[in-house]
């Protein structure tokens, strides 16, 4: 995609590299007077015909021969559709030798990461905080928080002579969220007094009607199942789900269990975010997985990766009798506090059948409120387009159908549709982007919406 804000002669194009019309591979340049700053740099999971392909990532190719132009890379939060991309790429430009930026969480989360890749150079990348702001050549970024799945989420506003466009990053609006501020509404209201030419804002709700659920309530539902549990709880969910965990490991102490987590990525972000205060324990509270079996089933809590019936992972291991640490037995209590990603659905119906066929209680979000997406609603979408009153707008990481659905969501809350920038006939069908592994090559550039 390729937008132009047009003010005195002077234009700002906005080129994304991935994450329109897909989940995923986000990453988004930023170009003035010939000078580009650059927001996130993530990965995509391959859809079902791609057998051999691990994941997708942007393609750089328009960087080519502009290395020099590059003036920065700002970093919203650390999930992988964001961050992961970063060992894939960082050497390809030497993009390590550009100043980068980042909230503490995302910045240990990506630093953490390259130490699995020995061979990279090392990064330098500043720690921001809500309000940051840095110059970059004829850029002004400012940080300010979001809230999100994941603690230390960040929308970021760049700003140059041109106007200011502000990228919410992935959010929700989230009044109490788990290790987390409110969201700040009042900081949001003075932004849009100060004037936003364009805002880029994320859809993956978009086709959801109503609000988001805060993460009060999963807490609330997650606890009727700790009441009612006679046995081991098992809870599976994204390793990068610290306000999941976090709840877990409250909910364990509340009712005497203590808690072991296990999968690799899990371990290692549950280790991050307890140096970095965002994972909160008592002392005595968290135990190896390996020392489960020293307490009884009623004293026990385990978190782990696996809820979207992956193969090696711990829940998978667990259900096919492979893990050592645990068997299932009745009166065991499974918990799913995760959506199934699409593509995953058959693989996850078979998990939740073989841990019934051994007696366990299965629970799961179809059954009750016991995972909340990180992403806005239909309801607060329009509230975000209401509270900045940006000039433009243009709906961005999603699907194509949840870009249509978002546009109009703006256009039903009185945007113009000449300013809303998601048209069919403004996207060109993009051939694909470079996979990881199977060597496939691909291509992704939006392009069109000239007239903004």
């Amino acid at each position: 995609m390729t937008t132009k804000i047009v003010k005195k002669q002077d234009h700002m194009r906005i080129i994304a590299l991935g994450g329109l019309g897909e989940i995923g591979r986000n990453m988004t340049l930023f170009e003035y007077q010939r000078k580009i700053f650059i927001i996130d740099m993530g990965l995509r999971f391959p859809d079902a015909d791609m057998p051999g392909i691990d994941f997708l990532v942007p393609n750089i190719e328009y960087l080519k021969g502009r290395e020099k132009d590059i003036v920065g890379i700002g970093f919203t939060h650390g999930h992988y559709d964001h961050i992961g991309a970063v060992p894939y790429l960082v050497h390809k430009f030497s993009f390590n030798r550009y100043p980068m930026f980042a909230s503490g969480l995302t910045r240990a989360i990506i630093l953490k990461r390259q130490e699995d890749f020995p061979m990279q150079p090392r990064l330098n990348i500043e720690e921001i905080k809500d309000g940051t702001i840095v110059n970059l050549g004829p850029f002004r970024v400012e940080f300010f928080k979001q809230n999100h799945n994941i603690s230390d989420n960040t929308g970021i506003i760049v700003s140059c002579v041109a106007g200011s466009v502000l990228h919410t990053s992935d959010f929700k609006f989230d009044n109490h969220p788990v290790n987390d501020k409110p969201t700040d509404f009042n900081k949001l209201k003075a932004i849009g007094r100060k004037g936003i030419t364009l805002l880029m804002s994320d859809s993956t709700g978009a086709e959801d009607s109503g609000h988001s659920l805060s993460e009060k309530e999963i807490f609330e539902n997650l606890e009727e199942i700790f009441k009612q549990s006679k046995g081991k709880i098992i809870a599976a969910t994204f390793g990068s789900l610290i306000n999941r965990i976090q709840q877990l490991i409250t909910l364990s102490e509340k009712y005497g269990r203590k808690i072991a987590v296990d999968g690799y990525s899990m371990r290692t972000n549950v280790e991050i975010c307890k140096k970095l205060g965002y994972i909160k324990a008592k002392k005595g509270t968290l135990i190896p997985a390996k020392e489960i079996k020293n307490y009884p089933d009623s004293k026990v809590t385990l978190v782990c990766t696996g809820a979207q019936g992956e193969g090696q992972a711990v829940l998978m291991r667990i259900a096919n009798k492979e893990y050592s640490n645990i068997q299932i037995g009745k009166g065991d209590t499974i918990i799913f506090s995760s959506s199934v990603i699409p593509g995953n659905e058959r693989a996850v119906q078979t998990l939740k059948d073989n841990l019934i066929r051994q007696k366990a209680d299965v629970y799961h979000y179809g059954m009750m409120d016991i995972h909340a997406g990180g992403h806005a609603k239909k309801e607060e979408l329009g509230e975000m387009i209401k509270l900045i009153h940006p000039k433009f707008f243009v709906p961005i990481h999603g699907q194509y159908s949840m870009l249509v659905a978002h546009s109009k969501i703006a256009q039903e809350i009185g945007m113009p549709e000449k300013k809303d920038t998601c048209r069919p006939e403004k996207f060109v069908v993009p051939p694909p982007s470079p996979a990881i592994r199977g060597q496939r090559c691909m291509k992704c550039l939006y392009s069109g919406m000239e007239n903004l």
